[in-house]
């Protein structure tokens, strides 16, 4: 191989490892940096990540053939794995962290070594010796985990150093009111309610967004947290055991708030006791003083005993502390009134729809009553509340209603939006990819849901073949009419297929039903 050849086969192989890194990194991202679920993506996907990088299979197979023309197309495959691979729009873009950027330098550097003496052993020993880089194209996922592997003691650093910044400011703050909000799904929303309701009183923190890690907390201090804040509202999320312990042993929470126990990302905690045990670290985290508040509408909370001073809320138990009753939903919004447990009877109107948003205000209620929030001001607040971004939030057409629903879909969620579809007049239909990390409950789920929607939808429309496999099965069950189910690969095609059902002049209301992340 000729200088020219080899100089022009290294830059489009460069090229094409760039657009493979930016692919990986943004999926290792996606899975949290966590090695253990990426590489069991990595095996779930074995099939797309084989397809791109077949063309750089095929360039090994064109290198060991020592001819100038098998050496023009050896090049022209890292030209295609460089064109198959470049950055598409994300419904998640790949985030520049720092860290991210230090995994870049530090594969980048694996790759320099590594192509470097691939390259000058094949100048000088063998052309054999160029197979490497293919290899590497290859083996980009692996260059990828071994970056994180190698920058692990830096991160660590990094991170404690962050943590502790972040514990002096809240030493620093004893007088603050610590909230601390988890659940299998239900949190997000809750938090907002609750940080809306306190403002009446005090001045509150929110984590934003779905910030709700150790290092998404510790952020939220450093950055946003001053000594005007009277109270903290905090979000607690988690995928393994532990991990809710670890942002209370950082911020102490005074109160907690638990919102449902379900089988929300049961694939990583491998049981539904784990997931209970995990969501109670927050309660357990509650000093004697504090209290915690239950969503007794949940199987899971209601059975579990606590040696500590509970406040319940539920729209399904009379008997709770805080109980939404007289619930109405419609499309301008939903109405309800409430007993606190001084004797007084209030009524509550919203925007917000879902009978399953009013239990998550009823709890929002219970605290900021609890931190002696006037219930005058609790009732104009609750009034002023705007929808959580995709957590059943309207957006009105001329031709049709959306319901998105997108964030997060979860068994409990699921039937709950499709009950409220149901109280909605029109062509009701369903877009949805279906439910992941469910599990060994996935499948069964998943089905569970596709019989629900048969008995609501006119129309269903499944976002993904594969994926939906489960919901199909459901409808089928359900004897539900062919004609009037679609499976698209996309959602702008799903939308597409609404466009084209002929309403005679109905109003289509249009269920989106979660929306999965790029790495499904």
């Amino acid at each position: 191989m000729n200088n020219l050849i080899l100089g022009l086969y290294a830059v489009s192989f460069a090229a094409a490892f760039v657009v493979l890194s930016i692919y990986h990194m943004h999926m290792f991202q996606l899975n949290s940096y966590k090695p253990g679920p990426h590489v069991h993506w990595l095996k779930e996907h074995l099939g797309s990540m084989t397809g791109r990088v077949l063309a750089l299979l095929v360039s090994m197979v064109l290198l060991l053939i020592p001819h100038p023309v098998c050496q023009v197309l050896a090049i022209v495959c890292n030209l295609l794995t460089l064109a198959g691979n470049r950055p598409k729009k994300a419904k998640k873009p790949l985030v520049y962290t720092k860290r991210v950027i230090r995994m870049f330098v530090t594969e980048g550097i694996l790759f320099l070594v590594l192509s470097a003496g691939g390259i000058l052993l094949c100048r000088f020993l063998h052309p054999a010796f160029l197979l490497s880089l293919p290899v590497i194209g290859i083996l980009v996922p692996f260059l990828i985990l071994l970056a994180n592997f190698i920058n692990r003691p830096v991160e660590k650093s990094v991170n404690r150093h962050f943590i502790r910044e972040a514990e002096d400011i809240l030493k620093d703050m004893p007088n603050l009111t610590i909230v601390g909000v988890t659940g299998s799904y239900g949190k997000t929303s809750v938090k907002f309610y609750l940080g809306k309701l306190l403002s009446a009183k005090y001045n509150v923190l929110v984590t934003p967004g779905n910030f709700n890690t150790t290092l998404g907390v510790v952020k939220t201090v450093r950055e946003h947290l001053n000594a005007t804040h009277e109270v903290f509202v905090c979000e607690m999320g988690a995928k393994t055991v532990g991990e809710i312990k670890e942002i209370c042993d950082l911020v102490h929470p005074d109160y907690g708030v638990i919102t449902s126990i379900g089988p929300q990302h049961l694939e990583s905690f491998l049981s539904i006791d784990n997931v209970i045990k995990t969501k109670f670290e927050l309660a357990d985290a509650v000093p004697p003083a504090g209290k915690v508040f239950l969503n007794y509408d949940n199987e899971y909370i209601r059975q579990k005993q606590l040696d500590k001073t509970v406040v319940t809320y539920g729209a399904g138990n009379p008997d709770c502390d805080f109980h939404p009753y007289d619930i109405t939903v419609s499309r301008k919004g939903s109405s309800f009134k409430l007993d606190t447990p001084d004797g007084q009877t209030y009524e509550f109107s919203t925007k917000l729809i879902g009978i399953h948003n009013v239990v998550n205000i009823a709890g929002a209620i219970a605290v900021a009553w609890e931190l002696g929030v006037p219930m005058r001001d609790i009732v104009t607040q609750v009034r002023k509340l705007e929808g959580v971004p995709h957590r059943l939030q309207l957006i009105p057409g001329p031709t049709r209603l959306i319901i998105d629903d997108a964030y997060n879909s979860n068994p409990s969620g699921a039937k709950a939006a499709l009950d409220t579809l149901d109280q909605f007049e029109g062509l009701k239909i369903l877009v949805t990819p279906g439910m992941v990390e469910l599990g060994d409950q996935q499948y069964q789920c998943n089905k569970t849901f596709g019989l629900q929607a048969a008995a609501v939808c006119d129309y269903v429309v499944l976002v993904g073949p594969k994926q939906t496999k489960p919901i199909q099965d459901g409808l089928a069950e359900a004897d539900y009419p062919s004609g009037q189910l679609f499976v698209v690969n996309d959602l702008q095609e799903g939308l597409q297929k609404v466009d084209g059902i002929n309403a005679h002049g109905a109003m289509k209301v249009v269920l989106l039903e979660n929306d999965l992340p790029d790495n499904y």
